[in-house]
């Protein structure tokens, strides 16, 4: 029998990917996919395994002590924690839900994982904490974080706290911090999908203030397989930056879209600028390329395509999910 692995928040768009990549990937391991299915969890996302024996869906929430250690009596080798409250907007309104959640949350699995003896615990954090660059240099592992909005601060605050069970308690915890993913099941109110499906609607594409937001993105595929490395052969107690090597402005992305869909480029307009707008965040990925030996795989324009062509296909998919939402400044 294979590992029990705890996959939270594996319903989300990074999650179900993570899944679909390591059930094809590691047959004999078994997946319990606890997922409280707000915001971008869908069930949808994992229909094609929803009913396999080696996916255990459940639903229910991190912070909730009850669920969490439930799941753990029945044996967990390894956590996986993709689980956050993601929507930044929502955040200014509501900091508690998020403190609760991505915080809170992460220590409840944190004081479990250190009970039943987990063997592996990753963090799967976001590049943004550290802030906004100038137009040259990297963020690395040591760059000191630098949140400006209270999801920032509390998706920095469960990344030390897994740090810190490592440190205090010798629990084996890994961190990841990765750039801006783009791929197959990503929420339509996120950049990349929401300019797609306004491009296929014949649609206005709107760009917050001048479009040269500059994002270094990530095929999520890569973002698997990355994880899968820093699980397999990560040091415990490292944080590990994730990043694809392709910055392009927003108005690059807009402007590669309809060219790839044949649509005239005066669909693309400027918006006001957002709360929390960084101008450029690109992370360093020397250690986990030095260490690990990972590098990302899909060119950009390699993996748009297949992104394109994803939501062309399964227009079912994110006509279901309602109202394309207004673009947030995680983007």
């Amino acid at each position: 029998m294979g590992r029990r692995i705890l996959v939270t928040g594996g319903a989300g768009f990074i999650g179900s990917n993570f899944i679909h990549y390591w059930h094809t990937k590691y047959p004999s391991d078994w997946i319990i996919n606890l997922d409280k299915l707000t915001h971008t969890g869908k069930l949808e996302n994992l229909s094609d395994i929803q009913l396999e024996a080696r996916h255990h869906f459940v639903k229910g929430d991190i912070s909730d002590q009850g669920i969490v250690g439930k799941i753990m009596v029945s044996g967990v080798d390894w956590i996986v924690n993709f689980a956050t409250e993601p929507y930044v907007d929502h955040c200014i309104t509501a900091p508690s839900d998020f403190v609760k959640t991505n915080t809170l949350g992460t220590q409840n699995l944190l004081e479990y994982a250190k009970a039943y003896g987990v063997k592996r615990f990753l963090q799967v954090s976001t590049a943004a904490v550290y802030g906004s660059l100038g137009p040259e240099g990297y963020f690395t592992e040591t760059t000191p974080p630098a949140p400006d909005n209270p999801y920032l601060a509390s998706k920095i605050g469960a990344d030390l706290l897994a740090l810190a069970y490592y440190h205090a308690y010798g629990l084996p915890v890994l961190v990841t911090r990765c750039s801006a993913n783009y791929g197959f099941y990503q929420d339509p109110g996120k950049l990349v999908p929401m300019l797609i499906i306004k491009a296929l609607n014949d649609e206005m594409l709107p760009l917050e203030g001048t479009g040269l937001k500059i994002r270094d993105w990530v095929f999520v595929r890569d973002h698997c397989r990355a994880l899968e490395l820093v699980l397999n052969y990560g040091r415990a107690g490292e944080v590990y930056n994730i990043g694809g090597h392709n910055e392009r402005t927003d108005l690059e992305v807009a402007k590669a879209i309809l060219a790839r869909l044949e649509k005239a480029q005066s669909l693309i307009f400027f918006d006001a600028e957002r709360l929390g707008n960084k101008r450029r965040c690109v992370v360093s990925t020397r250690k986990i390329e030095t260490e690990l030996g990972w590098q990302p795989q899909t060119s950009f324009e390699t993996g748009l395509a297949a992104t394109i062509r994803w939501y062309q296909t399964n227009r079912h998919w994110w006509q279901e999910q309602g109202r394309v939402k207004e673009l947030n400044c995680t983007g």
